[in-house]
């Protein structure tokens, strides 16, 4: 019987990438992803000036807050890119089982955001930031096969 060949899929609110072993054991990267905005500040990702409401009793009018800070829309845009890589390599057959690895508020978006097939080959998540940990130093973070 083959072997179902297992993915790593490390991310953060910025930063992505999938991992696997090869027959030694060894880490190693398949693809990486990284947000255009992960650097940006969150003025800068609002350009617009914000929207204003006009007070009922005088002529004065105010500025009405975002419904959402610009940075955290930022990173849900970029799990949801990382949850439709995810698919497409799915697709394409590329891996039979996944384990999700994130902080927690990351990993429960991008399980909110795979789709089914994708969230079926789920096997496991773990709640850590292992974004900038090279590839090598991953065999103590993640459990053996």
């Amino acid at each position: 019987m083959k072997k179902p060949k297992l993915w790593y899929a490390i991310a953060d609110g910025g930063r992505a990438r999938f991992v696997e072993r090869d027959e030694n054991g060894a880490f190693r990267t398949v693809a990486s992803f990284v947000s255009k905005d992960l650097h940006s500040r969150a003025r800068d990702l609002g350009t617009d000036r914000p929207g204003r409401v006009m007070e009922s009793a005088t002529t004065g009018r105010s500025a009405i807050e975002p419904r959402q800070d610009p940075k955290e829309a930022a990173k849900e845009d970029f799990v949801s890119l990382v949850a439709e890589e995810l698919s497409s390599e799915h697709e394409r057959g590329a891996f039979d089982e996944l384990i999700l690895v994130a902080p927690a508020g990351v990993l429960t978006e991008l399980k909110h955001k795979l789709a089914g097939p994708v969230s079926k080959r789920v096997v496991g998540d773990l709640q850590k930031d292992l974004t900038n940990v090279p590839d090598h130093e991953l065999t103590p973070h993640l459990a053996p096969e």
